[in-house]
């Protein structure tokens, strides 16, 4: 069967029709939970990228930042594949790329007139040239992602928040260990190789880390300034 389906203003990858699905299906999952928890009448307005962590809105906020971060990673990586990839690597990384993307996109229309705005970002140390390096940094970002959504799940209060983040957390797990075996020595799932951050591979246990350990490392990247709040 043809990897392309078409569709009426032109084709997308099964795979990619898939994700989106998915993303539209948590999406259903996440406004019956909402029923009960309206909307104010006077919704809130981010106009100076906060990020509140006292609430759930803030917890969201928190992720959507880094949600932006790894799509523009991602992109910037697949933009600039050379000749040093393999050909499944190329597919993995746009798969990844547009997986970020829908991230991104469902937190931003998530949170709405709430959410901060669009952020910038610095990967000039990054030779994306070269495969060791981008995939060195693909981990750091995944690892560091899924250590947040752990931490942010810790802290949520409502219900959706909890399935958002459980949910899409699995997804970044799985991105965190196909990364590692692009790297030298690395077995695929082995929590050994989170054992600095955390993980405790006798109990089974993933990194949890607090919002300010996160962004310690991930706003070395950001351009864009974030007023966090709360910590």
């Amino acid at each position: 069967m043809n990897r392309l389906i078409s569709l009426s203003k032109g084709t997308i990858h099964r795979r990619r029709l898939f994700q989106y699905a998915g993303t539209a299906m948590l999406a259903v999952a996440v406004a019956g939970c909402k029923e009960n928890n309206p909307e104010p009448s006077t919704p809130y307005i981010n106009k100076d990228n906060t990020i509140d962590l006292k609430d759930d809105t803030g917890l969201l906020n928190y992720i959507y930042s880094l949600a932006q971060l790894e799509a523009a990673f991602y992109t910037k990586a697949v933009e600039n594949l050379g000749a040093g990839y393999t050909s499944t690597q190329t597919l993995f990384l746009n798969d990844i790329k547009w997986h970020k993307t829908a991230h991104r996109e469902f937190f931003k229309t998530f949170l709405g007139p709430a959410a901060i705005g669009s952020l910038e970002f610095d990967f000039s140390a990054i030779d994306f040239s070269v495969p060791t390096a981008v995939f060195g940094l693909a981990r750091t970002f995944d690892n560091l992602g899924l250590a947040a959504y752990n931490g942010a799940i810790e802290k949520s209060k409502e219900a959706y928040t909890l399935i958002i983040l459980s949910q899409i957390a699995s997804v970044q797990a799985r991105h965190g260990a196909w990364i590692s075996t692009q790297l030298p020595d690395v077995i695929f799932g082995n929590l050994l190789e989170l054992k600095e951050l955390g993980s405790d591979e006798t109990k089974g246990l993933d990194v949890a880390l607090p919002a300010a350990q996160v962004l310690a490392q991930a706003t070395k990247y950001i351009k864009t300034q974030l007023n966090v709040i709360n910590l």
